[in-house]
């Protein structure tokens, strides 16, 4: 296991050799200031910035010591936010971020935290500024008001001129792409359950929505009932309080969250693969290597251009008027939305077990079918393209919602998960387990507040 302690010290060792050889400090000012000067032409670069870690964190907890994880910024324009690292004050994160077309006169900012599980807001443990320039820094944290040092945090910047126009789409996302796997609060009071992937959301951060989708988005529809209850009306404002804690329940930050990097058509299959997880207890067998047969609701997001989604028979859909706003957050808008699945090419119908996963291509089946947006399937292909550019090694086929391919594909589905899987009529819809309190009961109950951050 990686000793988070000897890990900093190698990477200090390292960069301040790096940076002695070039003759660069590694040191640098918390308080760099870049001065814009009117006239002067701007110039663009590419960035890679590397996030290694921290060292000498304060203690946040009179019990433990603290779960960092920070958010940084350019220009607060485009932001990226690490993974929790638990019970630590020598965090490692090693997470890379790249952006194109940034101003070389762009400031990076970042605020590190503690995660705090129980309060209304995380702790604050202090902040850091510095330049794109390249090169390996060293960075003072520093408490409010700039009292006191709370520790050093250690990144390293690669830069290359940007090309083409960079000024059209400045500032723009470019991997890599990264996601995080949420968990429903109410998993770990459930001790049997058949597949922990009906408790679980995802958020992927992908890249190219606004050079493929431009100024598009889907607003909600007015001519769906439970979208008009949701955005319209008297009592619009309380369901949507308690979907918006909902929300925030289904896709709070937690060091029980999974996270990962996609570089790989296999890293995309580890995405769709499991469910029966306790076969010993009831004789079922454990598909827990294998891509599983579900469908998915999705939207894209029009405020961090994420993609989230989760299975569409999710126990945690239960009460709630639309899937879609609950994976959007009440957004009066997306980028698009609607379901798909994952199959073998061909199609489940001619699939068999006995085939391995890594022996068939695989694709993914996308449409538009979301009452609550109702998206334009004039832009079908841009969403294809949009899945294709990340999800490497993955066909993607995109039908519209009334397609009779599309239903026969989705039935085939559904169909292989019931006779070949073990999953039940119950699971392939959303449903309470006995004894679960269920998502809508703990927001309505105030849970939601304290992950309404």
């Amino acid at each position: 296991m990686l000793n988070p302690i000897q890990a900093m010290a190698d990477i200090v060792d390292q960069f301040r050799s790096h940076t002695n050889a070039n003759g660069v400090t590694a040191k640098m000012d918390n308080a760099v200031q870049v001065v814009r000067q009117p006239g002067v032409e701007t110039k663009y670069v590419d960035v890679t910035i590397q996030f290694i870690g921290a060292s000498h964190l304060p203690r946040m907890e009179v019990i433990g010591t603290t779960d960092p994880f920070f958010h940084a910024s350019l220009d607060h324009r485009l932001s990226y936010r690490s993974s929790v690292q638990s019970n630590t004050l020598t965090p490692v994160w090693n997470e890379v971020w790249q952006v194109k077309n940034v101003p070389t006169t762009a400031m990076l900012s970042v605020v590190i935290r503690d995660k705090d599980h129980k309060a209304l807001v995380d702790h604050y443990i202090g902040k850091f500024e510095t330049t794109i320039y390249p090169g390996a820094k060293e960075a003072e944290i520093r408490a409010p008001m700039h009292i006191h040092n709370r520790g050093t945090f250690w990144l390293k910047i690669d830069s290359s001129p940007s090309h083409n126009d960079p000024a059209l789409l400045p500032y723009a996302f470019d991997g890599p792409v990264h996601y995080s796997r949420h968990n429903s609060p109410v998993l770990g009071a459930l001790t049997k359950l058949r597949d922990t992937r009906l408790y679980s959301t995802w958020k992927v951060y992908i890249k190219g929505v606004p050079r493929i989708f431009g100024d598009e988005v889907q607003h909600w529809s007015r001519n769906y009932k439970a979208a008009q209850a949701i955005f319209q009306g008297p009592t619009s404002i309380a369901l949507r309080s308690g979907i918006q804690a909902g929300h925030h329940l289904l896709y709070a930050r937690s060091v029980s969250n999974a996270f990962g990097v996609i570089k790989s058509a296999e890293d995309v299959y580890a995405l769709f693969r499991g469910n029966m997880h306790r076969s010993s207890i009831d004789g079922t067998v454990s598909y827990a290597h294998r891509i599983k047969p579900a469908v998915y609701t999705y939207i894209i997001s029009t405020d961090d251009d994420t993609l989230r989604f989760s299975e569409t028979g999710a126990a945690f859909f239960v009460d709630f008027a639309s899937k879609h706003a609950l994976h959007s957050n009440c957004a009066k808008a997306v980028r698009y939305g609607g379901e798909f699945h994952p199959r073998p090419v061909g199609g489940w119908a001619r699939f068999s077990d006995a085939i391995k996963d890594s022996e068939v291509e695989w694709e993914i089946v996308i449409d538009n079918d979301s009452g609550t947006y109702s998206p334009d399937p004039g832009l079908l292909p841009k969403v294809k393209e949009i899945v294709e550019v990340n999800f490497t090694g993955f066909r993607v086929v995109a039908l519209r919602h009334d397609d009779p391919e599309l239903v026969a594909s989705r039935e085939a589905c559904r169909a292989y998960a019931l006779s070949m899987r073990g999953m039940t009529e119950h699971e392939l819809e959303p449903h309470v387990t006995e004894g679960e309190e269920t998502l809508m009961y703990q927001a309505r109950r105030g849970d939601g507040a304290l992950y309404y951050r």
